[in-house]
This record gives structure tokens, C-alpha cells and sequence, in this order.
């Protein structure tokens, strides 16, 4: 299948306590371009999904939006100083008697509580391992999401490109249904020019051939329009076969221009001239629609 540079996917999923949201939007690059944004805490996973994304991304300027939500803070954990408790109810149990009470009082939790240090709210550790797997499954889904969009756009400028490639078709053979004859309005010009200057001399018939043979073969455009032919046939197989072939179509759009180029300065026929015009256009936005494919 055939992709487009061009698209946006998104992965969404929650797990206990926290949802992550993974998002990809891709524009046109020569090469492969990518990266993640995301929080620093898990920079460490950057490596693996960027290797991730090289393995179903051929080319594009690919950015990457990780965003990751915690729930009911089940990321915190409360951490009570046990001996340091302990401590501070000797120390309170000291000064009681210091202060010549008789009957020792009871402290309550809450009492300690408001000590200093007793209690301590902490993030809790996390497993490193685990957390890249889920950032790695929720990419997996963002890829998959961006890739349908990617697909269901090649197709569409594949369409667009093979319709384009028919009227090119249709206009070479126009081309060369025309082409022989340019030779015949050109031997009648020949023709009726020597009649013009020579009047009543004979006109020598054997000069009127060689001169007709010898424009002929300057204005011989077999070659190129087969090689034109053998370029659309190709176009059409790359385009079959899928894959990322933007590259490969790049430089056969080349060798359109080419022997279009080459056609358009042999002939000095307007009826071709027109077509070959024609024909340049349609490759034009052939190239365009090419530079939008992986």
C-alpha cells in the first residue's frame, strides 16, 4: 500500500491510576525527521520509540506528543518515621514527668501527626520497565490510527496520479499520430517554395526526398515516445507495488520531463507543441501530488 508523507494518529489508553495519550502528526520531508515530545520523567523511553516509529515510517517529518494524566494520586505514598514517633513520645512522656504530673496521659495518632517528619508524603517508585511498555502500547495504536489516515490518503493521490498519467498517454499518442505528418506538410512547403523560385525548371525530386528524409529524421520523436511509454508503465507498476516508492517516482518524473523536453524542442508543429505543453502541465502536477507520497 502506498502512503502518504501527510497525516495524524492518536493512541489513547488508561491504566490504573493514569491515562496516556500518544499523538503523531506527520508532514512532507525528504528523509525521516522525528520527535517526541514528552515529559522529562520518561525521556528514557525516547531511543526505543523513535526506533519504533523508523520501523513503519519511511520518511516525513514525524512529531511525537506523549501526555501522560494521573488519577487520585495513587502516585504518592504517606511513609510514617516509626522510631522517630517513638521519640517523641518518650520525649513527651519525659517532660511529663518533669513537670511532676502523676497520672501519664495517652497521645493519640493525631497528636503525633503534627509532629515534624512523623509523616512523610513521598511520589511512589515507579517500575521503569513497565511504564515504557505502556508508552510503547499506546504507540503502537497512535501508529496504527496514523497509518490508516496516511493510506486512505495515498490512495486518493494515487488516483488522482493515474488519471493524470491517462491524459498523458492520450495526449503522446496524439503526439504521434501527429508526428509523421509534420514530414508531409513540411515536404509540401519544400515543394511549393522551389516551385515559387524555380517557376518552370523541373523540380529535381531526388533533392525534394533527401531534404524531406533529412527533417525527418530531425524531427523524429519515435525514441522518445517510446521511452515515454516504457516511463508510464513503470509509473504504473511502482504505484502497484506499494511501499515507499515516492523516492523512485521522484526520479522517473525526471526522465518524463526529459523526454518531453526533448520532444518539444525537435518539433516546431504547433498542433504538437500544444500537446506537448499540455503534457508538461499534467506532469507538473503529477510531480506535486508525488512529493506528497512516502
Amino acid at each position: 500500500m502506498v502512503k502518504s508523507m501527510t497525516g495524524y494518529g492518536r493512541g489513547e489508553q488508561s491504566f490504573e491510576g493514569l491515562q496516556i495519550i500518544v499523538e503523531l502528526r506527520a508532514v512532507n520531508n525528504r528523509y525521516l525527521d522525528c520527535t517526541v515530545k514528552m515529559p522529562r520523567a520518561y525521556i528514557f523511553t525516547e531511543d526505543a520509540m523513535k526506533s519504533k516509529i523508523q520501523s513503519g515510517v519511511a520518511r516525513g517529518k514525524v512529531d511525537v506528543f506523549v501526555t501522560i494524566t494521573r488519577f487520585g494520586g495513587d502516585d504518592m505514598v504517606v511513609t510514617i518515621n516509626e522510631e522517630l514517633a517513638k521519640s517523641y513520645i518518650d520525649a513527651l512522656y519525659k517532660l511529663h514527668d518533669l513537670g511532676g504530673g502523676k497520672v501519664r496521659r495517652e497521645y493519640y495518632p493525631t497528636d503525633l501527626a503534627r509532629f515534624p517528619d512523623v509523616l512523610t508524603v513521598e511520589k511512589r517508585e515507579e517500575d521503569l520497565d513497565e511504564m515504557k511498555q505502556r508508552l510503547l502500547t499506546v504507540l503502537d495504536l497512535a501508529i496504527a490510527d496514523f497509518n490508516s489516515m496516511r493510506e486512505r490518503e495515498g490512495e486518493r493521490l494515487i488516483a488522482d496520479i493515474l488519471g493524470r498519467a491517462e491524459t498523458v498517454e492520450a495526449l503522446l499518442g496524439e503526439v504521434e499520430e501527429r508526428s509523421p505528418q509534420t514530414v508531409a506538410d513540411y515536404r509540401a512547403r519544400l515543394e511549393g517554395k522551389m516551385r515559387e523560385v524555380l517557376q518552370n525548371t523541373q523540380i529535381d525530386e531526388g533533392r525534394l526526398l533527401t531534404e524531406a528524409a533529412i527533417f525527418a529524421d530531425k524531427v523524429a520523436v519515435d525514441e522518445e515516445t517510446v521511452r515515454l511509454h516504457s516511463h508510464l508503465g513503470q509509473l504504473r507498476e511502482l504505484l502497484s507495488a506499494g511501499g515507499a516508492v515516492g523516492r523512485k517516482l521522484d526520479f522517473l518524473i525526471q526522465e518524463f520531463n526529459r523526454e518531453i523536453n526533448t520532444i518539444g524542442s525537435k518539433c516546431s508543429d504547433l498542433e504538437i507543441t500544444r500537446r506537448v505543453v499540455d503534457m508538461k502541465a499534467e506532469i507538473e502536477k503529477i510531480r506535486e501530488q508525488v512529493q506528497n507520497l512516502e
